[in-house]
């Protein structure tokens, strides 16, 4: 059993991390990674929702009906997320401010869903917080490294200090140098799979998410 707890726990920071090996969650990843204490604000609110949105949706499990799953795991979402936003904003107000619209978006956000779907809704209380907590962990780790390199690369800082290095370049704070940053990132943990003779990443949006079935199944209702 502590195995299999240990598994859960860790299998969302190494072996699925969401950004690096499901590639979920690039919106974000892109958008507040200018700084390490971006990327460790979004994670660590992530993480929160992640957690009690799993717990939530795991207790509910047997009385939500299938047919409106999707809709329900979305409102339990949104009532965390609001909860994690006002709590943001009395206490950590410059986090709020910089991380702007992307806070409450994590309601959209594809990882807390795809979890809700693939994990929550089929396990017990207990797997699925651990697997929240394995999760948020990996996406704030990636999140975390992400902004340290683009802070360190373009402002010449690390966590707001410094300078370390003198001649900063500023294409790695904008969209172009957070694109290279994750593509090196994805590369290298594709190369680290292969090495270990794990699957590497081959197709990335639709083809390489969990939730894909999600969609289809979506799509396939409005047609109807």
């Amino acid at each position: 059993m502590k195995n299999n707890y240990f598994k859960t726990f860790t299998n969302g920071i190494i072996t699925e991390n969401p950004v690096l090996r499901l590639v979920l969650g690039t919106c974000p990843t892109l958008a507040v990674t200018t700084s390490a204490k971006n990327g460790i604000g979004m994670g660590i609110a992530a993480t929160a929702v992640l957690i009690c949105s799993n717990a939530a949706i795991s207790l509910l499990r047997k009385v939500i009906p299938d047919k409106i799953r999707i809709p329900a795991f979305i409102t339990i979402i949104a009532g965390f997320v609001s909860v994690v936003q006002m709590i943001v904003k009395a206490f950590a107000p410059a986090i709020d401010k910089s991380l702007g619209i992307y806070l409450p978006l994590i309601v959209v956000n594809c990882i807390i869903l795809a979890r809700a779907e693939m994990f929550a809704s089929k396990n017990p209380v207990i797997p699925s917080m651990l697997d929240g907590l394995g999760m948020g962990i990996g996406f704030t780790a990636t999140l975390t490294l992400m902004g340290t390199i683009r802070e360190l690369l373009g402002a010449g800082t690390v966590f707001s200090l410094g300078p370390v290095l003198s001649t900063p370049m500023i294409i790695f704070l904008l969209p172009p140098g957070g694109f290279f940053v994750f593509g090196m990132l994805v590369a290298l943990s594709n190369a680290l799979a292969r090495k270990k003779g794990k699957k590497v990443i081959e197709h990335l949006g639709c083809e390489n998410c969990p939730s894909k079935d999600i969609c289809d199944k979506a799509n396939t209702a409005k047609e109807v």
